[in-house]
């Protein structure tokens, strides 16, 4: 089974993600966290975004590594954040990416939380989710989670929501299957207690 959550940035995709994944026993696939390893290895190659994609290994758990290389901490930089936003904006980027990440999940039970898992890289998921919030609260988690400054972290979202509205995504717009759950004033437990219902009853129609 794959359980797909989407949303933009700091509607509480990757904590919500983690604590699904650890409720039900599924393996957690961050793929916006590949997308930012790929930011940061393009940003020390002269070869452009793409060929970098297609031919670093990248792998995703507790610990993130390129090639080997521990890279969970360096990834997390807001250099890199801006770095993986503009190489996910490159097509070839992300074929190479979602060929990566449906190779990952055609067995097993997962948890993959992104910006287009639903409508792009796993389509036919038991389960979607849309994570969305109230702009000023996703600011307002950014910037904790970053130890940064709230009115600059909302100046970068507000671009950042602009360029992906722009450009040939679909990460404003959900799966027409998907479930949205507004996470503005719930606690994670509230949360993940209607995405585990979900799972559980999807499962239950599938038996």
């Amino acid at each position: 089974m794959v359980i797909a959550i989407d949303g933009p940035a700091g509607a509480g995709k990757s904590t919500v993600s983690r604590a699904v994944a650890r409720e039900l026993g599924f393996t957690y696939l961050d793929t916006g966290a590949m997308y930012r390893a790929v930011g940061l290895a393009a940003s020390e190659s002269d070869e452009p975004a793409a060929a970098v994609a297609e031919r670093i290994d990248i792998e995703v758990g507790e610990r993130v590594r390129i090639d080997g290389r521990d890279v969970t901490e360096a990834i997390r930089t807001p250099e890199v954040s801006e770095a993986a936003s503009r190489v996910a904006a490159d097509m070839g980027v992300r074929a190479a990416l979602v060929a990566k990440q449906q190779a990952l999940m055609a067995e097993g039970d997962w948890v993959a939380e992104g910006r287009d898992v639903a409508t792009v890289v796993v389509p036919d998921a038991a389960v979607k989710v849309f994570l969305t919030a109230d702009p000023g609260e996703r600011a307002r988690r950014r910037a904790a989670e970053l130890g940064a400054d709230p009115l600059q972290v909302a100046r970068e979202q507000a671009l950042r929501d602009e360029r992906d509205a722009s450009a040939e995504r679909s990460v404003h717009e959900p799966a027409p299957d998907a479930v949205p759950v507004d996470t503005t004033g719930l606690t994670l437990d509230e949360v993940v207690d209607q995405i585990v219902t979900l799972a559980v009853e999807a499962r239950e129609v599938g038996a």
